[in-house]
């Protein structure tokens, strides 16, 4: 990651600037800040976790109610989505992403209040969300859902396979299934194992009250990288957004930053 990681190159420019929603050619009111500027200010305030309202003017993005109002209006277009979509698509064409394996696991970010919280099992008194994350065998993200903090992993296992993106890019339909599912003991369940196998899916899950799979926490590690990676975006280690599809937006396009460095540095 660069020191100014929020600055859009002209390379992912070129994917992005296809995808926003057309200004109206006759809009009213004084001419709105280019798309490209108010970009590099949501991605100013996901790095850096600032409020809105504090985005310094003198960086040229735009005021921080500017950029809530594209981030807002590029949610309502699926734009995050549909530009993760495409990177994966890159990968999936340079032989990047794995499936021979896929990866689950569960984090809680710090918790501000908003949609989709609920009590903290840690400490009853707080409420919190839960990311629910599923990477392919290389740590690349491919789905990651918010829900409640009480919520248990294991009731996300079969959203998140679902939830995983046509990834096209290679000869053939696009591919949407892994070949097996790597979990701990929080997804342990017989009726989990039983869809997944409906699914052509191999679930290699550890069970309760036994070991853990040998090698297993080898293979799992890549989850766990990703979740730090996504922290580094500092504004989802705390979830400041109230209203839930905007902390989504906020995933989907670290999700999208993640795929972005890795197509970089297989062309570098």
């Amino acid at each position: 990651m660069t020191n100014r990681p929020w600055i859009v190159d002209d390379d992912l420019w070129a994917l992005i600037e296809p995808l926003l929603p057309p200004w109206p050619e006759r809009s009213p009111g004084p001419r709105p800040v280019p798309d490209r500027l108010c970009l590099q200010g949501i991605l100013y305030v996901l790095h850096q976790d600032i409020a809105w309202q504090l985005l310094p003017l003198e960086l040229g993005f735009g005021s921080g109610q500017t950029c809530w109002r594209r981030l807002d209006r590029w949610q309502q277009a699926g734009v995050f989505e549909r530009l993760h979509c495409i990177l994966l698509a890159k990968l999936n064409a340079d032989g990047e992403l794995d499936w021979s394996r896929a990866c689950v696991d569960g984090a809680r970010p710090g918790e501000k209040g908003g949609a989709a919280t609920g009590p903290s099992p840690v400490d009853r008194r707080k409420t919190g969300s839960k990311h629910h994350l599923i990477c392919d065998g290389k740590g690349t993200p491919l789905k990651v859902l918010t829900t409640a903090a009480n919520v248990n992993d294991i009731t996300q296992t079969l959203a998140l396979v679902d939830g995983i993106p046509p990834v096209a890019g290679r000869p053939g339909r696009p591919r949407r299934r892994p070949d097996a599912l790597l979990g701990d003991k929080a997804y342990d369940s017989r009726a989990v194992r039983r869809e997944l196998r409906k699914r052509r899916i191999v679930p290699v899950i550890s069970r309760r009250g036994a070991p853990n799979i040998q090698g297993l926490g080898k293979l799992r590690y890549v989850v766990e990288q990703t979740f730090a990676l996504l922290q580094q975006c500092k504004r989802l280690a705390v979830r400041w957004e109230r209203r839930l599809e905007l902390h989504d937006a906020f995933l989907s396009l670290a999700c999208s930053l993640i795929c972005w460095r890795r197509i970089k540095r297989n062309h570098s």
